[in-house]
């Protein structure tokens, strides 16, 4: 369960998220409501989540084609061709996380 930050016709619920990954964050939110949260689906770490969705992305694309060579210039992986890129320029400079270099070793 995720609200775009950018819904305009939902500001009010956007900022009532947006409060409850803060007090999340802080550990002081109620365990009955990260539960209740837990069980719509709630997603806590929004950047997380996305990596984790590329990272499956990629998953699958390495069960289809056999390797992780995803070309941006591909139409239709253009997304997760920038997003490896860019994985690969931060194991460069040293600044992927040891828990994401092993995924991706993985």
């Amino acid at each position: 369960c995720n609200v775009s930050q950018n819904d305009a016709q939902n500001k009010s619920l956007v900022r009532w998220v947006n409060q409850q990954r803060v007090l999340y964050k802080k550990n002081t939110l109620s365990s009955s409501r990260v539960e209740q949260l837990n069980s719509i689906g709630f997603i806590w770490d929004t950047l997380e989540h996305a990596w984790n969705k590329q990272f499956y992305e990629l998953c699958a694309f390495r069960a289809r084609k056999g390797h992780c060579n995803v070309s941006t210039n591909d139409e239709r992986n253009t997304s997760l061709g920038n997003w490896v890129q860019q994985q690969r320029k931060l194991r460069k400079k040293n600044t992927l996380s040891s828990d994401r270099k092993e995924q991706l070793n993985s």
